[in-house]
């Protein structure tokens, strides 16, 4: 008789740093909750699961008891648990030490909290680098799982991957199993009985020297948060239909990772190259190129040679979404020097909240853009930098910096300017728009700067300018023959017209100046502390532009050498936390002309607030000027699992003067809002 084959489940379970708590509350509802109490009820059933360590500790205070019943679980052998980074970093982007730190902090809460450390880890995004290898290994990790993709781009054949396999790094070996692709598309979104079919059938090849396993482990979300999955899997019983399935098959044993691994062999040496899942790897191309590898599949799968031929067109790999989007670029960059201070720092003056704070600034989401990646969301990054300026001044009041330095922080041969003095930090990149691109509020613990301006994405070719249909081009189809996955959808949450999707000319920062609708140019004229000038080409106005940092307040003067027919303007874009929430609103003359996501104009502004009760404090801006101001919200187009959508990324005012007067001061003040 043909050994049964082992089916190896995982789930991974994650939420970004700083996300929602209504969105963590609902994905409870809809998931964690319904799938641990019906795991619950099969004990015989054995999985693997990966909660990520800020998730894992939210779901312990707000839903102990689901906690307390997969402790059970655990106790009770039915499931193993996977290790990974604490705040779910890519390991491969940051330094050795920290994905040590990273590691053990999860390794350890598991132990402590329920009851065992992980032999396997779980890789974020499955991003996989041999640069990783030795820290899993110096961490007692003992295997991963990567997707069989990975494999075939090495050169394994499909048909070889039917078990475990060996690599080494720097003389530390490490074991990866491949993830089944068919099982990541058949689960759930196919009937239960067709997938039970479907591992099953992997038994006719087996013999009494060979086991063929089948290995699945992904996203927990795809059984009920994803669009029609909650009535799919729990409503019409998918989730019990499979485990009863599994459970009742004489050809299917249910089995952890790590009994498999105890009892096999490793199948072989293997190598794999830098590389993600397939589809993360057309995310992170510019959008011409990814277009150009979106044309190439479809030509492959037209002409029925992709699944042959699939490993041999890869796209780009993660860390070119570093190299394509500079707002993520500078994150990481920030991130790395501020992880080199701490570890500079003597040991003695080093404390677990400023390690907690780098780990959380770690966190994978807000660095990239996909379907499921966060860099558009301006809550996510938003709790990136809120880690980031705290833990800055954390280090500060250990080993004060300089008022002002210059270096090329983010590597793009330009370098940048800091002036700081406690209280507020302005960083300027020494290009020819003479802007602020960061400003930082140490009291807040916020960075005005942190916007993101509109480029060209590789999915506005699906999109119909103008179009407003919910279900026009969806792949909706739940009946019993399964449901769409959400890599299968086009759906649209808003109307979205062409000019929501045209690229930005500049980078959405903070005094962007002109003339008659052109842009100025400058270049840097001196450096003091807390200040610095520049001055602008003769032609079409020449202009010195200073800033001067002083307290809570950043000065802005403009001094024009002649007077000459023409309106001068300045864009101001600032990162409001409640973006167009009912937290946000401008004041004016004692009134309230509208909200941030409100589009309005003044004729004579010299003073206006923007209050924000998200983030506990307002900015007073003001001219010597009387000013026409216009005031909207700065909107960009997005993809997610819910469809395309736009998303407020920052409140852009616009102010506008003849050119009359020889001198012009704007003043930005930032307070905290009493309590």
């Amino acid at each position: 008789m043909p050994r049964p084959v082992s089916l190896l489940f995982g789930i991974h379970a994650h939420q970004p740093v700083g996300n929602f708590p209504e969105v963590i509350a609902d994905a409870h509802l809809r998931c964690y909750r319904p799938f641990l109490n019906i795991l619950y009820r099969y004990p015989d059933f054995h999985f693997a699961v990966h909660f990520s360590g800020w998730l894992l500790d939210y779901l312990m205070e707000q839903y102990p008891e689901d906690i307390a019943l997969l402790k059970k679980m655990v106790a009770r052998g039915q499931v193993e648990l996977f290790g990974a980074g604490d705040t779910e970093p890519v390991l491969a982007v940051i330094p050795y030490r920290d994905r040590i730190g990273q590691i053990e902090t999860f390794s350890k809460k598991l132990k402590k909290k329920l009851g065992h450390r992980p032999n396997g880890a779980w890789l974020t995004e499955r991003v996989w680098e041999s640069t990783v290898v030795p820290s899993l290994v110096d961490c007692g990790i003992r295997y991963v799982i990567v997707d069989d993709y990975h494999f075939l781009c090495a050169g394994k054949k499909a048909s070889e991957l039917n078990g475990f396999f060996t690599t080494e790094e720097d003389t530390r070996n490490l074991d990866i199993f491949p993830i089944s692709e068919a099982l990541r598309y058949k689960l759930p979104f196919s009937p239960a009985s067709e997938a039970v079919d479907y591992i099953a059938s992997l038994a006719d090849g087996n013999t009494a020297n060979t086991n063929n396993v089948a290995v699945y482990f992904d996203d927990i979300e795809k059984f009920g948060i994803w669009p029609e999955t909650y009535e799919w899997v729990y409503e019409k019983g998918w989730l019990e239909q499979f485990i009863q399935g599994v459970l009742a098959s004489p050809k299917i044993v249910s089995q952890h990772y790590r009994d498999y691994h105890t009892a096999e062999k490793s199948r072989g040496i293997v190598y794999l190259p830098t590389t993600s899942y397939s589809e993360m790897n057309e995310w992170t191309l510019p959008a011409e190129s990814a277009n150009a590898y979106a044309d190439l599949i479809d030509e492959a799968k037209n002409n029925g040679w992709f699944e042959q031929k699939k490993a041999f067109l890869r796209g780009g790999i993660w860390k070119n979404f570093f190299s394509r989007y500079p707002e993520s670029n500078w994150m990481h960059k920030r991130m790395l020097g501020l992880s080199a201070r701490l570890a500079a720092l003597p040991k003695q003056l080093r404390t677990n909240e400023m390690q907690q704070k780098l780990y959380e600034s770690q966190a994978n989401d807000a660095y990239w853009h996909g379907l499921f990646g966060g860099l558009y969301l301006p809550h996510l990054r938003r709790a990136i930098y809120n880690d980031m300026v705290a833990l800055e001044a954390m280090l500060d009041a250990c080993t004060p910096r300089p008022d002002f330095f210059c270096e090329d922080t983010d590597f793009d041969g330009i370098d940048e300017v800091y002036l700081q003095n406690g209280t507020v930090q302005a960083v300027f990149k020494l290009d020819s728009n003479a802007c602020i691109f960061e400003l930082d509020a140490y009291q807040l613990n916020h960075n005005f700067g942190d916007t993101l301006r509109r480029q060209k994405e590789h999915y506005f070719r699906k999109i119909q300018p103008g179009q407003d249909n919910p279900s026009n081009q969806d792949e909706h189809r739940n009946d019993d023959n399964g449901i769409a996955s959400a890599h299968d959808r086009i759906h649209f949450k808003h109307i979205i017209n062409a000019n929501d999707m045209e690229a930005d000319d500049h980078p959405r920062s903070l005094f962007i100046d002109r003339f008659n609708d052109a842009l100025l140019c400058y270049q840097k004229e001196s450096l003091n502390t807390g200040q610095i000038s520049f001055k602008s080409a003769a032609h079409p106005l020449p202009v010195h532009k200073q800033f001067i940092l002083s307290e809570n307040k950043l000065q802005v003067s403009y001094q024009f050498e002649n007077q000459t027919d023409g309106i001068f303007s300045t864009e101001i874009n600032l990162a409001m936390p409640s973006c167009d929430g009912p937290g946000g609103r401008y004041i004016h003359n004692g009134k309230i002309p509208g909200g941030f996501g409100h589009l309005f104009k003044l004729d004579d502004m010299t003073e206006i607030t923007l209050d924000d009760t998200t983030l506990g404090g307002h900015i007073v801006l003001s001219a010597s000027v009387p000013a026409v101001m216009s005031a909207q919200p700065h909107f960009s187009v997005s993809q997610s699992e819910s469809g395309f959508e736009k998303i407020m990324q920052a409140v852009s005012l616009k102010l506008e003067w003849p050119v009359k007067k020889q001198q012009l001061v704007i003043t930005l003040r930032i307070n905290m809002n009493e309590k």
